[in-house]
């Protein structure tokens, strides 16, 4: 027997009303755990959220440390949109970054503009790879990817450490744990003059902008939102979940 059930109207405010609400929750709950602390609310709000914004070093620190957190957020409500639960996205990075790492160092000292472009695309491999683990999993043994992928982020975590102990580990580091800095052919420009900002962050926006675009208008969007609001309603419409 079917059942109509009509789609609550969401009016265009009330996302925005969320976020404003969300902000506003947040920074009532900061304040009370800095008081019951010692610390002046506002002065360390104000430390956190206003000063690093009142030097070009400040911003760009800002904009190096926003850039994998946007690509990130981006990635998960992608799949967040589709009903599916990937919370190992910290795992995810870390093999991206060990993987066009990788590649950064195998080709260290070559001065060839096709360094940077092998460097994300290994980083971008690497990533799709394990992220590919808990979907595979999930898709032909129905494994909860919620616990896969979370445990997934310390499998990484450690195979990284493992390198930088090992193989990845600069020769010449006094036997640091720690890889050799990379060439300036296997990094990106930077956008200021101080600091580590780069041109990643020009990246992430694009990224962010596509994401939106892709589930707003295309048809793979339509389809990813209708298989996250209804496993059962995609079904009928002809969609595979497994595919999606």
């Amino acid at each position: 027997m079917i059942f109509v059930e009509p789609r609550a109207v969401t009016r265009w405010y009330h996302e925005w009303l969320a976020v404003l609400v969300a902000l506003i929750l947040t920074l009532l709950t900061a304040s009370v755990l800095l008081a019951a602390i010692g610390l002046d609310p506002l002065s360390s709000l104000h430390r956190i959220f206003i000063k690093p914004l009142n030097s070009v070093y400040g911003i760009s620190e800002l904009l190096a440390k926003a850039t994998p957190l946007i690509t990130i957020g981006v990635a998960l409500a992608l799949g967040f949109r589709a009903g599916v639960w990937n919370i190992g996205a910290e795992g995810q990075l870390v093999m991206g970054g060990l993987c066009g790492g990788a590649v950064a160092l195998a080709f260290w000292g070559v001065d060839g503009f096709w360094v940077m472009p092998l460097v994300l695309l290994g980083g971008t491999i690497g990533g799709l790879f394990w992220g590919a683990i808990p979907a595979f999993l999930k898709v032909r043994f129905n494994a909860n990817e919620i616990l896969v992928s979370l445990m997934l982020t310390y499998v990484a975590i450690l195979l990284l450490s493992v390198m930088v102990h090992g193989p990845l580990r600069d020769p010449d580091g006094f036997n640091f744990p720690e890889s050799r800095l990379f060439h300036d052919a296997a990094t990106l420009p930077k956008l200021f003059s101080a600091g580590r900002g780069h041109l990643g962050f020009v990246f992430a926006i694009a990224f962010a902008i596509v994401g939106t675009w892709v589930v707003k208008r295309w048809h793979l969007g339509f389809e990813m939102r209708v298989t996250g609001l209804s496993a059962s309603a995609a079904k009928f419409a002809g969609y595979s979940r497994d595919r999606t």
